[in-house]
């Protein structure tokens, strides 16, 4: 999953929502239950209270003491933290303690014994001699046959508290783990699933490049329907200016025909030095006509959709016509094995682009031309595969100043062998047309290299060089 598509972005952006949601859930339920534990634990104090409030007493001599015991057997366990006492709030005054307290009388925090409820309960937090965290309750009353106030005082053991909300913060941790996992893989999976109609678009689209279908069809989710419409409605406009395009191409060519026979036989009826400027002149007219009509041509086919040329017979075909032509000189054409790869255009430029390249490597070469055809390994800047076809002689080859030059419309550096000069340059222009590119190199067989970067499609799988 690329970081830039929008699966990535969907599949992030519901998992920190689940990740923050979780986050959220686990800080709100654990302090919840603990909340509520306290809650209850203080509830349980409150009923110890009552407990303690109804067996206290005074006896003869003034000094409160408790009638039996706490049915809470903790009471009796030495620094167990479950304590309490009763004592009365005038300095020096008696009092009596839980036999766990082993050094009474407990001192309470000043500050938490002058806020009270509307009960009269007042709260607080303390650490015994033995270092349990308490949380305790105090509340005062007179007691029967006394005009004084007497503190009752009922302490936990917190840590007890602390220990069963760890337990079930684990158990919370570890549940919303699993539950987060389970949510990251039905996010992945809705995801997936749901964005699987651009999938399959993107595939229909691709067959539609490859020159397997015309038009995008296929059932599509509501949302995306109108984008496939819009689509088949944009490919078959394309389709359309193409053929409008091509009949313009040939409707100029024979307009353009009369005009030029006309002046030519004028010409070649009146001889004379103005007859032969005109003749000259209406050869470079006929010559550009053809050059440009030829080049919109190209154009034209290099802009339709659903073209695609088998890149293998086209070598083939054309490595035999080749050898047939100079077999009275003994040349070998031989095209190399290679993977199946077809062009993203049109057979007619493919066939025009390699000829020309293949017969200019026949005319310099000696005894062998070696054509390959290889899928290159970096995908173009629309993340379509591209292919390289290299035409190499054992000629003269060029020197790397003189490569350049070769290129360009017209140039001929060599006046010795046939042609117009213009068949690199058409080669150029045609694959700058399907936005590929023409290049002149060192060949290893001690020639000329040409070399031709052109889109490319897969006919089956096949390696990359």
């Amino acid at each position: 999953m690329r970081t830039n598509s929008l699966a990535f972005r969907l599949t992030v952006s519901a998992a920190v929502t689940a990740v923050v949601l979780l986050l959220a859930a686990v800080i709100v339920l654990s302090e919840l239950f603990e909340q509520t534990v306290q809650r209850n634990f203080d509830a349980r104090l409150r009923a110890i209270m009552d407990g303690l409030q109804v067996n206290i007493e005074l006896s003869p001599d003034g000094a409160p003491r408790i009638q039996g015991s706490l049915a809470d057997t903790r009471f009796q366990l030495q620094d167990s933290g479950w304590y309490w006492q009763v004592n009365a709030v005038k300095p020096g005054g008696k009092f009596v303690a839980s036999a766990s307290l082993l050094e009474p009388p407990l001192m309470l925090p000043a500050n938490a014994v002058n806020k009270r409820d509307q009960e009269g309960y007042a709260r607080f937090s303390l650490v015994d001699g033995a270092g349990n965290q308490l949380r305790g309750i105090e509340q005062r009353l007179k007691l029967f046959g006394s005009n004084d106030d007497y503190s009752f005082v009922v302490t936990g053991n917190f840590d007890e508290l602390r220990a069963e909300v760890l337990a079930f913060r684990r158990g919370l941790y570890v549940s919303l783990a699993l539950i987060g996992f389970g949510l990251l893989a039905a996010i992945f999976f809705q995801v997936r699933y749901s964005l699987q109609p651009m999938k399959v678009m993107e595939r229909k689209l691709n067959d539609i490049r490859a020159g397997k279908v015309e038009m995008l069809e296929g059932d599509f989710p509501a949302e995306m329907q109108p984008i496939a419409d819009e689509l088949n409605l944009l490919v078959q406009s394309n389709f359309e200016i193409i053929d409008r395009a091509r009949m313009q191409v040939g409707n100029l060519a024979h307009a353009l025909k009369t005009p030029i026979s006309v002046l030519t036989n004028e010409a070649r009826d009146h001889k004379g030095p103005l007859s032969d400027k005109v003749t000259e002149q209406i050869g470079v007219m006929r010559e550009q006509v053809n050059l440009y009509l030829d080049r919109a041509r190209r154009a034209a086919r290099a802009q339709t959709v659903g073209s695609a040329t088998d890149v293998d017979p086209v070598l083939q075909a054309l490595a035999r016509t080749l050898q047939r032509i100079n077999r009275d000189r003994g040349l070998e054409v031989i095209v190399e094995p290679g993977p199946a790869l077809k062009f993203r255009g049109e057979r007619q430029d493919l066939e025009e682009m390699v000829g020309n390249l293949m017969d200019n490597a026949c005319k310099w070469s000696k005894t062998k031309v070696l054509v390959r055809a290889r899928l290159l390994t970096q995908n173009g800047d629309d993340g379509r595969p591209w292919m390289m076809i290299e035409v190499d002689d054992d000629g003269p080859g060029l020197p790397p100043e003189k490569r350049a030059i070769a290129m360009k419309r017209g140039q001929r550096l060599d006046e010795s062998k046939p042609g117009s000069g213009l068949g690199l340059n058409i080669v150029s222009e045609t694959a700058a047309m399907y936005s590929g590119q023409a290049s002149l190199d060192q060949a290893e067989l001690g020639g000329l290299r040409a070399k031709l970067k052109l889109p490319a499609l897969l006919g089956t799988a096949a390696p990359a060089i």
